[in-house]
């Protein structure tokens, strides 16, 4: 074995140990976002029957209560596992919508604060007070109407 395959097979070694070690610190990998659905479903069943009611109630008060939610819980997850099983791609897409509408989100955002930060002028046709107040003229304003000829023929 030569130099060179010693080297690339101890980088190896190290990269996966360093893999291993950085699973073990992290926990579990997130699954797909059905997964992750299931898994949250799960943990919030877990949480409302495990007794979100029992310290306000006393004995058999409780005991129903609890009986009530554990059924009401297990109604939920006999409608939701079908469907989670049948359509794992609507999840897919529902995380890539969400993404979408998150990047959609932090762009505008991050618009807004740079022109608040640059210290300038803000342009007239993003005049807050304009919103509020419908006397303050917009640059495209010229009377009631929009001044624009509409065809209707």
């Amino acid at each position: 074995m030569s130099d060179s395959d010693a080297w690339a097979k101890a980088c190896a070694e190290d990269l996966e140990a360093e893999k291993a070690r950085r699973r073990a610190q992290r926990g579990a990998e997130p699954g797909s976002p059905a997964e992750e659905f299931r898994r949250l479903f799960e943990a919030v069943a877990d949480k409302v029957s495990g007794g979100l009611g029992a310290p306000l109630l006393g004995g058999r008060a409780a005991q129903t209560a609890a009986q009530t939610v554990q059924q009401l819980v297990n109604q939920a997850k006999a409608a939701v596992e079908p469907v989670i099983e049948r359509n794992p791609q609507v999840f897919d897409h529902l995380a890539a919508a969400g993404s979408e509408l998150l990047a959609a989100y932090r762009s505008a955002v991050e618009g807004h604060e740079s022109r608040w930060t640059r210290g300038g002028a803000v342009p007239e046709d993003d005049d807050p007070r304009r919103d509020a107040d419908p006397d303050v003229p917009r640059k495209d304003d010229e009377g009631p109407g929009t001044g624009q000829h509409i065809d209707l023929d």
